[in-house]
C-alpha cells in the first residue's frame, strides 16, 4: 500500500538527516522532491501545489531551522499536513436509523458488490443484523455474486428478481427488514460504465424510498486521478456522505486517496485492503499518514490482534518470550496467526520500523510461508527448540530435506531472531485486551 510513495519519502528524509545543519536551501530542495513524488503518485496537481506550499511555509520558519532536530520537525509538519489532506480526522459511520440503511453507488467494476458484503461483516461486528439488497437488475452476475458472498458470510440477501423495478425491490426490502428484525439495510445499486442521466435518476428514486443514513461512493483507487474525476461528476448529481476506496492494498502510488477528500470535501470512510470479506478498514487519516511516512500504525495492529488473538494465547506467548522459550514451532505459529490478520506486508507495515526481509506481498508472501514451514518441518525437535545447535552440516541437511538452499535456512534463522524481538513488543500490546481504542 502506497509503497512507491513511502519509499520516495524515506529517501527525501534520509537526505535531510544527512545534513549537519538544515538550511533553507535544503528545505527547498526537499520540497521539490516532495512535489515530484506526489505528482508521480498521480495526486491532483492543485492538491500538490497547496500541500507543498503549506509545508514549505511552516518548514522555513525560524523555529524549525533553529531546532536541534530540524529533520524530525519537518517530518512532523509533513505528517500533520498529510493528515489534513486525507481528511483531518476520522468521520463516523451513521447507523442511527431503525433500521439503518446504506446505499452503495459507483461505476461498474469499482468493487461495489464485494464492498457490500464486506460492509455487512463490518456492521455485524458492531452488533447489527444486516440485510443485503441486490438492486443491480442490469447486471445479472451482480445478483449472483451478492448471493454467493452472502452465503459465505451467512447474511440474508433480498433478491426478488431482475424483472422487478429497482424502487419496488428497495421498498420490499425495507418491509422484509422490519419483519425479520434486521436493523441494517445495505443496498447494492447498479453501476454503469459511465455516468448518465438514467442512472442518476434511478439513484434519486431509490434515495427517496430508502432515505439512507449513509450514501457511499465506491471508487477504484488503482485508477488514480480518474477516480477523483468520477467522484466530482457523482458529486454534481448525488449527495453522497462519504467515499470508499477499493483495491487500496494494490495501490502503490496513492493518488486517489491523497486527492479525493481535498477535491470533493467528502471524507474517506472505508478502505478495502484485500479480497477477503474481512479485509475492510475504517479509514483513519492520521493512521494512514503514519503508514505513508513509515511511522507504522500500532492502533490498527492492536485492533486486528484483538480480533484474532485471544487473551490466553497472548499471555502464553508473552510468558514464553519472557522466559526465552520461544521456539521455531512458535515462530511458525505466529507467522500463520499474522497471516490471518491480513497480508503479511500490510501487517508488518503497521509496526514502526518493522520490515522482515524475505517476506513479500501477495502470492510471493504465501510461497515464502510455505518455504518456512518446509524448513521447520525438516528440523529435529531438538533443533526447533534450540536453533543455536544448528551448525553448518545440520543446515545443509535441513536444506536438502526441505527442497531449499542453505541460504534459505540462514535467512529463516535470521528472521527468527528478528521475529523474537518484534513479538516481544507486539504481545505486550496485544495481550492488553482492555486497551482503550479510539471509536471506529
Amino acid at each position: 500500500m502506497f509503497q512507491d510513495l513511502s519509499d520516495r519519502f524515506a529517501r527525501i528524509f534520509k537526505e535531510l538527516r544527512g545534513q549537519g545543519k538544515v538550511r533553507e536551501g535544503h528545505i527547498n530542495e526537499a520540497m521539490r522532491e516532495v512535489r515530484r513524488a506526489l505528482l508521480e503518485a498521480d495526486v491532483n496537481y492543485k492538491v500538490v501545489k497547496e500541500f507543498v506550499g503549506r509545508v514549505s511555509e511552516r518548514a522555513i520558519g525560524q523555529k524549525v531551522l533553529s531546532s536541534l532536530s530540524p529533520d524530525q520537525q519537518i517530518i512532523k509538519i509533513v505528517h500533520e499536513e498529510l493528515v489534513t489532506l486525507l481528511g483531518a480526522k476520522p468521520c463516523g459511520f451513521d447507523l442511527s436509523g431503525s433500521p439503518a440503511s446504506v446505499m452503495i453507488v459507483g461505476l461498474q467494476g469499482s468493487g461495489k458488490t464485494s464492498f457490500a458484503a464486506k460492509l455487512a461483516v463490518f456492521v455485524r461486528k458492531k452488533g447489527r443484523r444486516p440485510l443485503l439488497v441486490a438492486a443491480d437488475i442490469y447486471r445479472p452476475a451482480a445478483v449472483e455474486q451478492l448471493k454467493v458472498l452472502a452465503r459465505q458470510i451467512d447474511v440474508p440477501v433480498h433478491a426478488p428478481g431482475i424483472d422487478i423495478p429497482v424502487v419496488e425491490i428497495v421498498e420490499s426490502a425495507v418491509r422484509v427488514a422490519k419483519r425479520d428484525l434486521r436493523d441494517a439495510i445495505i443496498v447494492d445499486t447498479a453501476g454503469r460504465l459511465h455516468i448518465d442521466k438514467e442512472m442518476m435518476a434511478e439513484l434519486g428514486s431509490v434515495e427517496k424510498v430508502l432515505e439512507p443514513e449513509e450514501t457511499l461512493l465506491v471508487l477504484d483507487s488503482m485508477t488514480g486521478q480518474e477516480a477523483v474525476r468520477v467522484a466530482e461528476e457523482f458529486q454534481r448529481e448525488v449527495d453522497f456522505t462519504g467515499v470508499v476506496l477499493t483495491k487500496l492494498d494494490g495501490d502503490t502510488r496513492g493518488g486517489a486517496a491523497l486527492s479525493v477528500a481535498s477535491v470533493t470535501g467528502k471524507p474517506i470512510k472505508f478502505a478495502c485492503v484485500g479480497e477477503k470479506v474481512g479485509d475492510l478498514e475504517a479509514f483513519h487519516p492520521d493512521r494512514m499518514a503514519g503508514r505513508i511516512l513509515g511511522m507504522g500504525d500500532v492502533l490498527s495492529l492492536i485492533e486486528k490482534a484483538q480480533e484474532t488473538i485471544d487473551a490466553k494465547t497472548a499471555q502464553d506467548l508473552e510468558r514464553k518470550l519472557r522466559r526465552e522459550s520461544f521456539t521455531l514451532e512458535d515462530f511458525l505459529g505466529e507467522l500463520q496467526r499474522l497471516r490471518k490478520m491480513g497480508p503479511l506486508d500490510q501487517v508488518l507495515g503497521m509496526i514502526p520500523g518493522m520490515k522482515i526481509r524475505g517476506i513479500a506481498q501477495g502470492d510471493a508472501g504465501e510461497t515464502e510461508l510455505r518455504k518456512i514451514e518446509a524448513i521447520i518441518r525438516s528440523m529435529t525437535p531438538h533443533e526447533r527448540r534450540d536453533p543455536n545447535a544448528i551448525d553448518g552440516s545440520r543446515r545443509r541437511r535441513i536444506a536438502r530435506g526441505s527442497g531449499t538452499t542453505v541460504q534459505d535456512v540462514n535467512r529463516l534463522l535470521n528472521q527468527f531472531q528478528e521475529m523474537k524481538k518484534m513479538m516481544k513488543r507486539f504481545t505486550k500490546m496485544a495481550g492488553k485486551m482492555d486497551f482503550e481504542l479510539p471509536p471506529s
